[in-house]
Parts: structure tokens; sequence; C-alpha cells
């Protein structure tokens, strides 16, 4: 088990490129169902996830591929 305070924490990199997206700044959560829908980062140029032009970004659950002890590894297309 891991608390979402816990995932804030991780860096979250993109397995297709390897690229570090970014933490977690927000869940999306089915309130009905009790689960975890998606993962919010903050779009580039943003500080703390308040200011900044860019849009979030929104990682749907089912391409979180692993979760470890220093990272979270998704699974995204690169146009973000």
């Amino acid at each position: 088990m891991i608390n979402l305070s816990e995932m804030r924490e991780k860096e979250v990199i993109n397995i297709r490129d390897g690229v570090k997206i970014g933490l977690i700044y927000d869940f999306e959560i089915d309130l009905e169902n009790g689960k975890v829908v998606a993962v919010i980062i903050p779009g580039p140029g943003k500080v703390l996830g308040l200011f900044g032009k860019n849009k979030d970004l929104l990682i749907e659950w089912k391409n979180i591929v692993r979760i470890g002890t220093d990272a979270i590894l998704v699974d995204i297309d690169t146009e973000y």
C-alpha cells in the first residue's frame, strides 16, 4: 500500500523516452467507487503548480506502469 501523500514526493518518468515529467500536484478521484482515476502534474513553467500559462498534464491511472521507491513510471505519448 502507498499513501497519496507519498506519491506526491516521487518523480514521474515517462518510459517511452526516459524524460522526467515532474512531481504529482493533485489527483483525480472517483468518489463513487473510491478509486484514483488520474494524477495531475503541473505544466512546464508553473511554479509550485500555481503560476504559469501552460495546461496541467493529466495522466490516467491506467498509464501508470510502476510505482517504485523513488519514482513513478508512466507510459504516455511524448506529445505532452
